[in-house]
């Protein structure tokens, strides 16, 4: 299998860097072939622009996904990210590894979709989700968190998990196509002693040697929505976000 690892932190000596580690070792170990985009040390420009295309479709309003488009039929974009989006189409397996800040991923990978995931290739007129350019490959989401496990847990303060990461597993990589694999979770890393660490270290190489067999996250297909671009009747909601809300529940005082 070819497996990619987009990290992100900056630190040698983070507990990111040392999963990143113990990731190459097992995925290698196993007989895969493994490749890393270390945003922080490629120094990877975040920021989407019109530096991103060799050449312009539309030269003057910039219209970011249709130059995309564009640059996919023409070849035309930056070298840096012409070479991501190679490694990309090159993987069985893509792996995030970063901390979870804000809810989200560091800017630097988050700036890594923005210019990677490209319209015309990855989504657009060819589908999402089900229909997505890169479906039949498999993405995993590996964070560490200054949090417990109870905090995002049901009625946990911090919200549910699957709403923490709902914008990334759903939203991005499941978006484009990816099948997404269960995360693998790091709690409370700052405040954890050198045993807790190492634990960790060590179930999350049982979690890559044990891939085949880890659930999926549930995605609707294209197919269940009707054209109103809501669930068709019949169809039970499966997904976090597409469970019925309370709105307008009224606070109390």
């Amino acid at each position: 299998m070819k497996v990619l690892i987009v990290y992100a932190h900056s630190q040698p000596a983070s507990f990111n860097a040392a999963m990143l580690a113990k990731a190459q070792a097992t995925l290698t170990d196993q007989g895969h072939e493994v490749r890393v985009s270390d945003l922080y040390q490629m120094g990877f420009n975040p920021v989407a622009s019109a530096n991103d295309f060799k050449e312009r479709r539309f030269p003057g309003h910039m219209q970011y996904d249709r130059e995309q488009k564009y640059a996919v039929e023409h070849k035309t974009f930056s070298d840096d990210i012409a070479a991501e989006i190679d490694k990309v189409l090159w993987c069985d397996l893509l792996i995030l590894q970063f901390p979870l800040w804000w809810y989200s991923v560091p800017a630097i990978m988050k700036g890594w979709f923005d210019r990677v995931f490209v319209n015309g290739l990855m989504y657009g007129q060819l589908g999402r989700f089900n229909h997505g350019g890169l479906k039949g490959r498999r993405a995993m989401v590996s964070t560490t968190t200054g949090c417990f496990p109870g905090m995002v847990d049901e009625g946990g303060v911090m919200g549910h998990l699957d709403a923490v990461l709902w914008h990334l597993q759903y939203g991005t990589l499941a978006y484009v196509g990816f099948s997404v694999l269960e995360p693998y979770v790091a709690w409370s890393t700052r405040y954890s002693e050198d045993g807790m660490r190492q634990q960790y270290l060590e179930e999350f190489a049982e979690n890559l040697r044990n891939l085949d067999s880890r659930p999926q996250k549930y995605v609707h297909a294209t197919e269940d929505f009707g054209k109103d671009w809501k669930l068709k009747p019949g169809i039970e909601p499966q997904t976090f976000g597409h469970q019925p809300f309370p709105l307008g529940r009224k606070q109390s005082h």
